[in-house]
């Protein structure tokens, strides 16, 4: 017979608890026993006052930045719905039943007044519990960064003269009104003095991309005419710049920047988030510089793709003992098939390079703004040379630039030989790259919800810590946790097979050559997954 469910509730009882509905197995209840975030009290209670009225607990507000995170939602007005009908998000904030949950416009207040140096102390620490657990390795560092999509649209886009001329229009309205009542005197004490400026010059020197957040470099005297953000602004987010123009998407955009560990847990660093039309390469030294000194670290080698390398962040790395394993940039090579600059031999003993003709390029003096040395062939020689075809297509005869650090490229050159660069090239493409995809994908990165550089740093944080979080759950420092990590840590060339045979002393298999050896250690035969738990995107979450 067909059942008929009938809808009726009664009242639940006061006595009912929490600690019973919540299943004992349940994602929260790990991640409230193994992640202790009462730190943040500590990192926060210089911006809060003595007395008044309570707020909301500092804890509170950072489980629910996680969760968040970890539910992939939108904004704090979707995150409070969701909250009020999951009993397992009450039990892991800590609210009971019919107890009543702080207000969505609170979360952003206290969010704004936290500011992005709550939100670094935060990630920082969650970084500190990887490395207090051993997942940091600091051998080895990975560098790269993704386009993320502004939460702003191109039809807002105005020049940025007439936006200029709005924002001075109000100011000029109302100042004097406000310097009317302004009976202030201005004392001498008050009046910056000789130290002051001295201060403010040391300080003005030291700043940075981190210490900026993000907007170091990005402001220049006299527009560029190629740069598009100096000429047009977006009237609902002034930091989003316009992006994939060439590829025909364009789009409004910022762009997020990750230094990765080496380590089989693959932890985030150093996270940062700059206006898109900053180069990939220029906020790389601050990235690394800030990575190796805030974690005590002195990798081997810093890896990246060809975008870093350029002249000055070779030089850094090498002149600090670091390996730059990077593809340098070839500044000569064009579209047309022609000979590049490393077809042409230099002999330091004479100062000239000798083309593959073997006809010789003469120093012809240096440029010392752009430090670079020109070194042209004869023109009569090169006009009559059969390969002028495949070399040049001017009639003043070939030239060659050498940078005043060439020998700096040259040694990173030397690199590509080495099969540590070849492991560190294959490894990058599983290392750093999925990480941005695992936050596109999985975290709503590939959007991102706040406006304004400051707050989409906190935002892109938040996720860079709650990643980490997830490799403090899931990994615990064993070894990588996909097939294609474990790939490209192998040299290629033919796969090593181990056979395995039965271990009566563990119950387990066992590889006979760490039998022979004495190093046998044991093997699940439950799952042929590696020893690294799967993500937590992929376990099924009671939905209690």
């Amino acid at each position: 017979m067909m059942g008929t469910k009938v809808r009726s509730f009664s009242p639940l009882p006061r006595d009912v608890s929490l600690e019973e509905l919540v299943p004992k197995d349940h994602f929260y209840r790990r991640l409230e026993s193994e992640i202790d975030l009462s730190f943040v009290r500590d990192l926060v209670a210089p911006l809060y006052a003595g007395g008044g009225r309570p707020s909301v607990d500092p804890v509170v507000f950072f489980k629910l930045q996680l969760v968040m995170f970890f539910e992939d939602l939108r904004s704090e007005r979707q995150l409070m719905r969701v909250v009020a009908d999951r009993l397992s998000l009450r039990w892991y904030l800590g609210y009971d039943l019919h107890e009543s949950l702080p207000d969505h416009s609170s979360l952003t207040r206290i969010r704004e007044r936290y500011g992005l140096e709550v939100f670094r102390g935060f990630f920082d620490r969650i970084v500190e519990m990887c490395v207090e657990a051993g997942l940091v390795w600091g051998e080895d560092l990975f560098v790269d960064s993704t386009t993320v999509r502004a939460n702003a649209a191109k039809a807002a886009l105005v020049p940025r003269f007439a936006a200029q001329e709005h924002v001075d229009a109000l100011f000029d309205g109302g100042s004097a009104g406000d310097d009317a009542g302004d009976t202030r005197v201005a004392t001498d004490a008050a009046l910056p003095g000789a130290d002051d400026a001295d201060l403010r010059a040391r300080n003005a020197a030291k700043e940075d991309f981190i210490s900026s957040a993000g907007r170091y470099g990005t402001k220049s005297r006299t527009p560029n005419p190629k740069k598009i953000s100096d000429h047009v602004v977006n009237r609902t987010d002034p930091d989003a710049c316009l992006v994939g123009q060439l590829k025909g998407t364009a789009r409004m955009g910022y762009k997020a920047h990750y230094v990765v560990d080496g380590g089989r847990a693959r932890v985030i660093l150093t996270a940062l988030v700059t206006k898109a039309d900053v180069k990939d390469n220029q906020p790389m030294l601050d990235l690394v510089w800030h990575t190796t000194f805030r974690w005590k670290l002195r990798p081997h080698h810093v890896t990246g793709d060809s975008v870093y390398g350029t002249i000055p962040n070779v030089k850094a790395l090498e002149q600090a003992g670091i390996r730059a394993y990077m593809p340098v940039i070839d500044y000569t090579w064009g579209k047309r098939a022609l000979f590049r600059k490393d077809d042409f031999a230099y002999e330091p003993e004479r100062d000239v390079y000798r083309c593959p003709a073997g006809e010789v390029l003469r120093n012809t003096g240096a440029r010392k703004k752009l430090r670079l040395t020109r070194y042209v062939a004869d023109p009569e020689v090169c006009n009559s040379c059969p390969l002028k075809s495949r070399c040049t297509e001017g009639k003043s005869g070939r030239a060659v630039n050498r940078n005043f650090d060439e020998e700096y490229f040259e040694k990173v050159k030397g690199y590509y030989g080495l099969e540590a660069y070849k492991k560190a090239m294959r490894k990058r493409k599983v290392w750093i790259e999925p990480m941005f995809a695992e936050a596109k994908q999985w975290h709503g990165v590939d959007r991102v919800r706040l406006r304004t550089l400051e707050k989409v740093n906190t935002e892109v944080l938040v996720t860079a810590a709650g990643q980490n979080i997830k490799r403090l759950l899931s990994c615990g420092g064993l070894g990588p946790g996909k097939p294609a990590q474990v790939a490209a840590l192998r040299p290629p060339g033919r796969p090593r097979l181990l056979r395995f045979r039965y271990c009566p002393a563990t119950h387990s298999r066992v590889s006979q050559h760490a039998a022979r050896n004495g190093t046998a250690t044991r093997i699940s035969t439950a799952t042929s997954r590696p020893p690294c738990s799967e993500p937590l995107r992929n376990r099924r979450v009671n939905s209690s």
